[in-house]
């Protein structure tokens, strides 16, 4: 449940996705991602991707040039199936320049029980105004790993349009780390861990995609290539019959 409290303050209770990070709100859906795995940082500070609670959301300040939003939660210890949970609670910050483009944040989580921890992150997304070009980062530290990842895509549609053959090609490549600080069981590499991805996508008429990659992953626990192809479709239907006026 959303509930408006403010013109700055929206109050949200119940099952969410943990705003750590930028990853796990925005681009876990299949059809938004670029690659069809998730970064190996991801499992830092995400309490396993959602979170049961509460969470106070809104935008502290803005004007033409800033924008700083802010993010705070809470959330309880469950084993209901479906609504799993954890103990914790955390926040993020961010401040987002219109007129480059640019967004810069940073996060925190506090695990509440069991191995209790502390987990903290940044992230930068560019999106320049005058390419077709996203720019998209994140550094997490956990109580027993850390690490990074770099993604940038090019849409091909300064060539015809984006609705050409060739401007619904879109390049992608990730460049990612961990290092292993610390055994511990948090769902990362149990060995430090690079990995570079390597992606093509073809976005085809009525929100059809198609995403192949190859990916090469060194690690002391041995090498690793992985390639992958996905075609994903994005359905829309009204919830409500709509009548013309």
């Amino acid at each position: 449940m959303d509930y408006i409290a403010a013109p700055k303050l929206t109050l949200t209770v119940g099952d969410f996705l943990t705003p750590f990070g930028t990853y796990n709100e925005r681009l876990t859906p299949i059809w938004i991602s670029n690659f069809q795995d998730a970064p190996l940082i991801y499992p830092i500070g995400n309490q396993q991707g959602s979170s049961i609670g509460a969470m106070l959301r809104g935008n502290a300040y803005s004007n033409s040039h800033v924008r700083l939003n802010y993010t705070g939660y809470f959330s309880v210890a469950s084993n209901v199936k479906q609504f799993f949970g954890e103990r914790a609670s955390g926040g993020r910050f961010s401040m987002y320049l219109p007129d480059k483009r640019l967004e810069i944040g940073a996060s925190y989580s506090r695990l509440l029980q069991g191995q209790q921890g502390n987990s903290e992150g940044v992230d930068v997304w560019w999106q320049p105004y005058r390419v077709p070009l996203a720019i998209r980062s994140e550094y997490a530290h956990g109580p027993h790993s850390q690490g990074y990842w770099v993604e940038a895509a090019y849409r091909l549609s300064q060539w015809n349009g984006p609705d050409s053959w060739l401007g619904r090609l879109e390049p992608v490549f990730r460049m990612q780390q961990t290092f292993r600080d610390s055994p511990g069981q948090d769902q990362l590499p149990a060995a430090s861990t690079q990995r570079a991805d390597f992606g093509l996508d073809y976005h085809l008429p009525h929100e059809v995609r198609v995403n192949t990659s190859y990916s090469r992953q060194f690690a002391s626990t041995g090498n690793t290539n992985i390639w992958e192809t996905t075609v994903t479709y994005r359905f829309l239907f009204p919830a409500w019959k709509g009548r013309s006026k």
